[in-house]
């Protein structure tokens, strides 16, 4: 019985890193296509193309948060296939001769689709995985994550070189539909979704914001805000950035390389912070982030390029997985999905509008020093990580 309750690979657990995998695939490879497809295809400005792609961003931001209020009135299977129908149908709507209005409305629902059927995903795995082996699992989980952003753009970029638009729908769609038909195999039937409120809270304001946010997940998705930003300069801005210090032949393996770097650590600090906690992971993790992006900043050779690669992935890489293994322990079982949707919702802001607000600075400042101050913000983290959950871990040991 003991041997049942601990098993990490199961269907429901393979299912849905399978689903997680396409849905982000599907993201990162429509982030670079649409801005293509908006200058070349729309005759797109600059900053509409921009507003295309980003917006998908802004629609998952919308998804999570309304699914995190009605998923336990809709239930976990209908809200997953549901998700992943509106998902694989919003990926068709691509084929059809719009305009640059009607495609950014069709960025919007297929964000918000894909931030429905991504904080089911998050709901449901958090309770598969064994409460023993929470930090290893979601640290597997995860990956799938981490392979779909170093595949996704990869395929984007070879994509768009061999075939036109129609075939990159034609994928997208196909992979949409996988997606789909995974979801179809998925057993909720343990799932837990009571999103109550705690009846001794007094404020009804605090009530409200409960009912589509988990607050006992605010510090560590505030760290996850803070981090993710300092990261999103990185993946925005690297091409330009590798192509203005003459390394662009180099930066074409960036990616390929931090996950690289995620994958040979997920194994050991997973099953690491299970036993000895998640400081041991953060801080360490922090420092080596913050290496990574300076040594990024100093970069003049390839080799000092992909170092900072390796580095990030050691570092922001786990930062990520743990800071949701922290957000999903934060709470009880049954909230567990607003906890997984605040940590998201922390994320995708993040990675949505820090580049955004990044960028207005970059003509003052230029790349070698943004990423020079991203880096001492990522350090002053520790500070932010301690002050919000790492000087309650012991006292929150068993």
């Amino acid at each position: 019985m003991a041997e049942a309750q601990s098993k990490l690979w199961t269907r429901n657990f393979i299912f849905l890193s399978a689903m997680n995998f396409q849905l982000i695939l599907v993201f990162y490879l429509l982030v670079i296509v649409s801005v293509g497809y908006a200058l070349a295809e729309l005759g797109a400005t600059t900053a509409q193309a921009g507003l295309i792609s980003g917006v998908f961003v802004v629609g998952t931001l919308a998804g999570r948060l309304l699914i995190g209020k009605y998923m336990s009135s809709l239930g976990a299977k209908n809200s997953l296939v549901a998700g992943a129908l509106g998902f694989f149908l919003f990926s068709g709507l691509y084929f059809l001769p719009v305009d640059i209005p009607y495609l950014t409305a069709i960025r919007f629902g297929h964000g918000f689709m894909m931030g429905v059927a991504g904080t089911v995903i998050g709901t449901i795995i958090a309770q598969t995985i064994p409460a023993t082996r929470r930090g290893e699992g979601i640290g597997y989980f995860s990956m799938s994550s981490t392979l779909a952003t170093a595949v996704g753009p990869f395929l984007a970029i070879w994509l768009m070189v061999h075939y036109d638009y129609t075939v990159i729908f034609i994928f997208t769609s196909i992979v949409s539909l996988c997606c789909l038909l995974f979801s179809l195999g998925v057993d909720t039937s343990q799932v837990k979704l009571t999103a109550k409120v705690d009846a001794n809270k007094p404020a009804a304001s605090v009530s409200k914001l409960a009912q589509f946010v988990e607050p006992k997940a605010f510090p560590i998705a505030l760290v996850v805000l803070i981090v993710g930003a300092c990261y999103s300069g990185v993946l925005s801005f690297i091409n330009l950035y590798a192509k203005e210090i003459n390394l662009l032949q180099a930066a074409s393996f960036f990616f390929l390389m931090y996950a690289a770097a995620i994958l040979i650590s997920r194994p050991f600090t997973g099953p690491l912070m299970d036993r000895k906690g998640e400081n041991i992971i953060m801080y360490p993790a922090i420092v080596i982030m913050a290496l990574g992006i300076a040594l990024l900043s100093q970069a003049q050779n390839s080799v000092m390029l992909l170092t900072s690669a390796a580095l990030l992935g050691f570092g922001y890489g786990n930062i990520q997985s743990i800071c949701q293994t922290i957000a999903v322990k934060s709470t009880t079982l049954e909230r567990m999905g607003l906890a997984t949707s605040t940590f998201f919702i922390a994320l995708d802001a993040a990675l949505g509008f820090g580049p955004y607000f990044i960028g207005k600075f970059l003509d003052q400042i230029g790349y070698q020093h943004l990423y020079l101050y991203s880096s001492m913000i990522t350090l002053s983290c520790l500070v932010w990580y301690y002050l919000l959950h790492g000087r309650k871990v012991k006292a929150l040991a068993h």
